[in-house]
């Protein structure tokens, strides 16, 4: 591998580890960045993924303070983020590619549109927050180990709208079983998948400095204006993949 390949895997290895873990939308930095390296649509989706396992790693490390008081949380989510990322990838694995299509254009943006609207009462969050949260977020898990782009703002709105936190405790909740549904999609693929190491490495590394930038961004960052770039993303890369899906 060339030096400035390996330097433009790393820099978009950056930008997309910040992008995931403020708004979960790393693919759209590193998946493009991948194809432009060269590699085959599945090739670089794969080797996104196993690459984003670091991206969780850093995420997660910079978001230790709002994580401390959702452990109960996470330790019954988790399981269901990591079966669902298994499922995910299987999918993928064993079905032909493209039967998402259609429909994951118009998923991405109600969910950017979900980030804005006011978060519901402490009673709905409390209903919410109980065994009925773990339907939604088994089923983005899945689309995570599918696919994945932007899976990470599908979460977030999600968690905006069922839990009664903040947004940085939203987002690290996020960012930490979003690391999960990667690494268990990121293992399978190590075996069954065209994984391009060489590719892999520069891009992990890139992930791990700029996801653990993020939840310090997110943590000072005024909780309105964060909400609305999150959501103006979410919404550009869903007319962006709807183009590309109905033309």
């Amino acid at each position: 591998m060339s030096l400035p390949h390996w330097l433009w895997l790393l820099v978009a290895g950056v930008g997309g580890g910040f992008t995931g873990s403020v708004a979960g939308l790393a693919s759209l930095v590193s998946y493009p960045a991948l194809l432009a390296a060269g590699l085959s649509p599945v090739a670089a989706n794969v080797t996104n993924t196993v690459a984003l396992v670091f991206s969780g790693a850093g995420s997660t490390w910079g978001s230790r303070p709002e994580l401390s008081a959702q452990r109960a949380r996470a330790r019954v989510l988790a399981p269901v983020a990591a079966m669902g990322g298994l499922a995910g990838a299987l999918l993928l694995v064993l079905t032909p590619s493209g039967y998402f299509t259609r429909a994951v254009p118009v998923l991405i943006g109600l969910a950017s549109l979900g980030i804005l609207l006011p978060r519901g009462t402490q009673e709905r969050a409390r209903w919410l927050a109980g065994p009925l949260l773990a339907v939604p977020v088994g089923l983005v898990a899945m689309y995570g180990g599918y696919f994945g782009a932007a899976s990470g703002v599908v979460l977030l709105a999600v968690f905006s709208r069922a839990l009664d936190v903040p947004l940085p405790s939203a987002n690290a909740l996020k960012n930490l079983l979003m690391g999960l549904v990667n690494l268990v999609a990121g293992v399978l693929f190590c075996f069954v998948a065209p994984v391009r190491w060489a590719d892999a490495v520069p891009l992990a590394a890139g992930f791990l400095i700029g996801a653990r930038v993020g939840p310090v961004v997110v943590r000072r960052a005024p909780p309105r204006a964060l909400r609305i770039v999150i959501a103006c993303a979410g919404a550009g890369l869903a007319v962006h993949l709807g183009l590309a899906a109905y033309r």
